[in-house]
């Protein structure tokens, strides 16, 4: 009876919480219903967060609000000379032969002729170039002027003395390889060339084994789609040998050379110092890339439509992730607060190298607010001065290289074939500043930026870009790729040492040269350092398509093939 009076009161105090706890709740859902309707409905074509516009302030850093990211005018301070690289001085070209490197008039045997038909853009085939010169002293072989690619992507119908000074070409390599114009007659009659493919990064050794039994048999063989077909590890002199065909033996015509500087003069007379920079931002670049820079439904179906032209590249499932992962080139706004975080000010002059920038003005506008000191070679060369080099892609890519290695900064966004010549190159010839977007710790920073004070920005962007910048001993001898690294060819001064900074980088006594390291690497010169590719068509397509990353840090090369028959995705891509 107890229990039943018990139960009875603790029902009653319940039944009077009841409609106190349904108002709690009725007035809850009325709240979140209110806050429903009140927030605007998610766009989803875009899922990617839009980064806000970049607000200037006027005044210096100490003038920037806590809760803003506001860019000051006059850039980051660096506590650094922006122009130079730090102890180049020290370094200089070498790539003179070596007392045992014999004599071209020595060495090279009748009635073997090497014949080589480059493939891709302008760089592309420079690389064919150089390479070639050194498989016809391999093979101890007259080499025949290289033909150029005038059936790819570019469409360009120059041959190769509209490109290059080739009686310079010739002399200069006189006692190092024997080249002529043209086979020569067989009685009354031409030699008939037998063509051939090689396997990629093709050792010395794989051209004694496969090139020359055929040869020796043919006499003359003309080696087809000539580009990346020679080691990236051969011996000193090879190597030595590569960069005196780079680096002096391959010299523009003198129209091309008088025209570009005469773009590098007016670039001069505008301001003491440049930038140049190789944008790399045109459709098929975002598009072969796979990634999404917030466009919305109207970018996945334009750049989609352009990546469904290759057969062999997957649909990316998450494009956030390549950019996460920094394979991704840089938005020009991405690029020029970048530079403004490294200390150059909005008065630096820029020229850009590029194709179609994806989005036109508006993708240009904050780079150029950013820089409005911005050029370009036809914004400051008349059309009249341009109209001969005009209708040739490779010969307006040569004025383009030349303002570029001329640059007192050389800036590229990608890791193409131009990137990595003009970064090879500047560091041959004095060690120029070259900087390299460090792509995937800087994804971060420009995605939270509206979180952060200008200073703290720039301080990280200055952090991440240690070992990105060009500087001397950034590559340990013998890493990447060797016309990005031609170290066997750079040399450094007795006595001078170099102490790791915070980057963590080793120290590195330099009392030697550095191609003494290469010279330790000659003896081990084998096919377990670097294979030889594959033979077949179809499995070197599968693996130039691997190896294809023009954004990657890695310095692997590039290729991949067109849906269209004889046109290859690396020939839009690489330069």
């Amino acid at each position: 009876m107890a229990f039943q009076r018990r139960r009875n009161h603790y029902y009653n105090r319940f039944r009077f919480l009841i409609p106190f706890i349904s108002s709690i709740f009725g007035a809850l859902l009325l709240f979140f219903a209110l806050l429903s309707f009140l927030a605007p409905s998610p766009n989803v074509s875009d899922h990617t967060r839009r980064i806000p516009p970049v607000q200037f302030n006027s005044a210096s850093d100490k003038a920037i609000g806590v809760a803003h990211f506001r860019v000051p005018r006059n850039g980051a301070r660096s506590g650094r000379d922006l122009w130079t690289s730090r102890n180049a001085k020290f370094y200089s070209g070498c790539s003179n032969a070596s007392n045992k490197f014999r004599k071209a008039n020595a060495i090279t045997h009748p009635n073997r002729y090497l014949l080589i038909a480059t493939s891709g853009g302008l760089n592309q085939q420079r690389t064919g170039i150089t390479d070639a010169v050194v498989a016809a002293r391999i093979l101890n072989a007259t080499l025949i002027v290289p033909k150029l690619d005038q059936k790819s992507f570019w469409k360009d119908s120059s041959n190769f003395s509209e490109i290059f000074n080739v009686d310079w070409f010739i002399s200069f390599l006189s006692k190092d390889v024997k080249i002529i114009h043209h086979l020569p007659k067989r009685g009354r009659k031409t030699w008939n060339a037998h063509s051939m493919r090689v396997p990629r990064k093709c050792s010395e050794r794989c051209y004694q084994n496969r090139v020359l039994p055929v040869l020796l048999k043919r006499h003359a063989i003309q080696l087809s789609k000539f580009d990346y077909r020679l080691a990236n590890k051969l011996e000193t002199d090879l190597q030595k040998l590569r960069c005196r065909v780079n680096y002096h033996a391959l010299k523009f015509t003198d129209s091309i050379e008088k025209m570009g500087e005469k773009l590098v003069h007016r670039m001069r007379a505008r301001s003491m110092h440049y930038i140049a920079l190789h944008l790399r931002f045109e459709p098929d670049m975002l598009a072969f890339s796979g990634c999404y820079y917030g466009g919305g439904e109207k970018e996945r179906r334009e750049l989609g439509k352009i990546r469904r032209r290759w057969k062999t590249l997957h649909q990316v499932s998450n494009p956030e992730k390549e950019r996460r992962h920094g394979k991704c080139p840089l938005t020009p706004e991405e690029v020029g607060l970048m530079l403004r975080a490294l200390g150059y000010g909005q008065d630096v002059h820029i020229y850009v190298a590029s194709g179609e920038v994806y989005g036109g003005e508006e993708t240009l506008a904050p780079l150029k607010a950013l820089f409005p000191n911005f050029y370009s070679k036809e914004t400051i060369a008349s059309k009249q001065e341009l109209e001969k080099f005009s209708s040739y892609s490779s010969r307006m890519a040569a004025l383009d290289f030349i303002v570029c290695d001329e640059s007192d900064v050389f800036v590229t966004n990608n890791n193409g074939n131009m990137a990595r010549i003009l970064a090879g190159r500047r560091r041959y010839f004095g060690h120029k500043p070259t900087i390299r977007p460090n792509a995937k710790k800087l994804y971060r920073l420009f995605t939270n930026r509206a979180n952060m004070t200008w200073g703290a920005f720039s301080s990280r962007v200055r952090t991440y870009q240690r070992g990105f910048m060009g500087e001397p001993n950034e590559m340990r001898p013998g890493r990447g790729e060797f016309h990005e690294n031609p170290s066997p060819c750079i040399c450094e001064e007795a006595g001078f040492h170099v102490k790791s900074d915070n980057s963590g980088r080793r120290k590195h006594d330099t009392t030697r040269r550095r191609d003494e390291a290469a010279t330790v690497g000659d003896n081990q010169n084998n096919d377990d350092y670097e294979p030889e590719w594959p033979d077949s068509e179809e499995e070197e397509e599968q693996v130039e398509f691997q190896d294809k990353d023009p954004f990657n840090t890695s310095v692997e090369y590039e290729g991949s093939n067109y849906e269209e028959p004889s046109l290859e995705l690396e020939e839009i891509l690489s330069d």
